[in-house]
């Protein structure tokens, strides 16, 4: 036993002193600075969450931590106190002996974690026999018995699978069970429940929390979600510009913050709005709506699995209809379906009172959607300008000086200096893509604009400043909004009426306050309760609207 690690001359080893300590951190990318003396404990057990907006630095504290500082970035000061190691000035040899074994890393994209040609199984036995933690046969036994321990039903068929053959919450549960499989005294979870649904969600943060009062681990979590960390965290650091500007516990910070950045964190939060019932005819109506995927022949197997199963709802023009529920609920199916991307099996969708069908002109025009992943949905190889005139282009709507303009009216009206148009996807930040894609989606003046997940994958302050900018654009050109979401804070703030889906049935609808304060069923009520943050989600002032 070396002195740096003997637990007589180092307090963190015994257990009497922090298992992390962050000292004057600083972090740059080429000439750019981008942490400024961030200082930081994590305590044996205890769960600290690190917060704050895009770009904050929080991330890059985490990469820093963990070795795993992207191409370009460096070091430039400070400390990494690690179970008496200063990391701050390791080798990546060193960092090989502690990745795994002492510090565990979940990160947010299960898909782009996991190795998509290898078995799950053999991607957890892998990190345990780098790590000697077990031989070959003994490695595999002890995945099978670590998905167990994570929750997954039948383990030893799921160790036998591949990722995209699993969900995406069973994934996040795999790289949760690689993440622990060395018993690290630290583990840091990225954004580790940022595309889930808030049952599946509340599933993992709890499979967590069993793993680390087990185990006695520590957790640093990243997070942009305050609700997670509300709930889950026994104290928060607040970061913005690269610095910390408020810490402490996660009920002094969150419930009755000093700081003005964190107090604008806090306000942004979703939160119940009481809106007034938005009468008249239906413009968007959905009659037994039946949607069956063909299954691979097997012998005996089902031919076909029913993803949609006699689904009717109407929507008044001018309001917003969320559909809500768990993944593989049916509700991003039935939003591809009245897009025209999927053809139901039955049933119809009717605009104005006149069917629907298929996938022409006359629907491209009239409905638009706006995706989850402005960046994804962005080609970029193209400037913003001509990603938001490719629709006119599609629809040889006007001459070229005036679909100019039109770009120039749009880009205005989304909160976008026209300079924008000359820029390109990788330019722009996660919310200013995303006022691109609405931007992109207004550009034939539709009258339905679908939202699949259009703010799940923003930060608490670009998120409020998106729905924002939606109100006012509903308000301003009378737009009709069919919103697809996990996320039901979100629902509660945006929603006139809500539908809840499971295994493809509608199972509750009602106005937003009905449904998401008094629900009726026991599947709403277990949503409705799996919500973070309650705290939080204290009612709003009356939508003027």
């Amino acid at each position: 036993m070396t002195a740096a690690t003997d637990p007589r001359t180092d307090p963190a080893a015994a257990g009497t002193g922090p298992i992390l300590t962050v000292q004057g951190l600083r972090v740059s990318y080429g000439r750019t600075a981008v942490v400024h003396g961030v200082d930081l404990t994590v305590q044996p057990g205890e769960v600290v969450a690190l917060v704050g907006g895009s770009g904050s630095g929080k991330s890059t504290v985490a990469t820093a931590i963990t070795g795993m500082l992207p191409a370009g970035g460096r070091i430039d000061d400070g400390r990494i106190r690690f179970a008496g190691r200063d990391l701050a000035r390791a080798t990546e040899k060193e960092f090989r002996q502690v990745r795994g074994s002492q510090i565990g890393h979940v990160p947010q994209d299960p898909m782009n974690s996991l190795n998509p040609v290898l078995r799950v199984g053999d991607q957890i036995a892998e990190v345990l026999r780098a790590h000697g933690a077990a031989g070959r046969a003994q490695a595999r036994e002890a995945a099978v018995a670590l998905l167990a321990d994570a929750g997954l039903s039948e383990p030893a068929a799921r160790a036998r699978q591949y990722p995209h053959q699993l969900s995406g919450g069973m994934r996040q549960r795999v790289l949760i069970a690689m993440a622990f499989a060395c018993r690290p005294r630290l583990v840091i979870a990225d954004e580790p429940t940022s595309a889930l649904d808030v049952t599946v969600q509340r599933r993992i943060l709890d499979h967590i929390e069993e793993v680390r009062a087990r185990h006695g681990t520590a957790v640093l979590m990243i997070t942009h979600d305050l609700g997670v960390a509300t709930d889950r965290a026994d104290r928060v650091v607040v970061m913005n510009d690269g610095r910390v500007v408020e810490a402490g516990t996660s009920a002094d910070v969150l419930l009755r913050p000093r700081e003005d950045y964190t107090r604008r964190l806090v306000a942004a939060a979703p939160a119940a709005v009481r809106r007034p019932p938005v009468d008249g005819p239906d413009l968007l109506e959905v009659r037994g709506l039946t949607k069956d995927f063909a299954l691979p022949r097997t012998a005996g197997g089902a031919r076909s699995v029913r993803a949609v199963d006699g689904v009717s709802f109407g929507v008044p023009r001018g309001s917003t209809f969320a559909i809500v529920g768990e993944s593989g609920s049916g509700k991003s199916t039935v939003a591809r379906i009245v897009m025209g991307l999927e053809r139901p099996t039955a049933g119809e969708v009717r605009l104005a009172g006149e069917p629907v069908s298929g996938t022409g002109r006359d629907r491209g025009r009239r409905l638009q959607m706006v995706y989850q992943s402005p960046y994804a949905s962005l080609d970029p190889r193209f400037s913003v300008g001509r990603s938001i005139a490719e629709p006119l282009d599609g629809f040889r709507i006007g001459t070229r000086a005036e679909r100019s303009a039109r770009v120039r009216e749009l880009l205005d009206q989304v909160g976008l200096p026209a300079a924008t148009a000359a820029a390109h996807p990788r330019e722009l930040s996660g919310g200013q893509r995303q006022r691109v894609a609405i931007a992109r989606a207004l550009a034939v003046r539709p009258e339905v604009v679908v939202l699949d997940e259009a703010v799940s994958a923003l930060d608490v302050l670009i998120q409020a400043q998106i729905l924002d900018l939606l109100r006012e654009l509903q308000t301003g050109l009378g737009l009709t909004y069919l919103f697809i979401s996990h996320d039901l804070g979100v629902v509660q703030q945006v929603s006139d009426r809500v539908l809840v889906m499971q295994h493809g049935r509608a199972v509750e609808t009602g106005t937003a306050a009905d449904v998401l304060t008094d629900p009726r069923t026991a599947y709403t009520r277990e949503l409705v309760g799996a919500i973070p943050g309650r705290r939080l989600l204290t009612p709003a002032d009356e939508d003027p609207r």
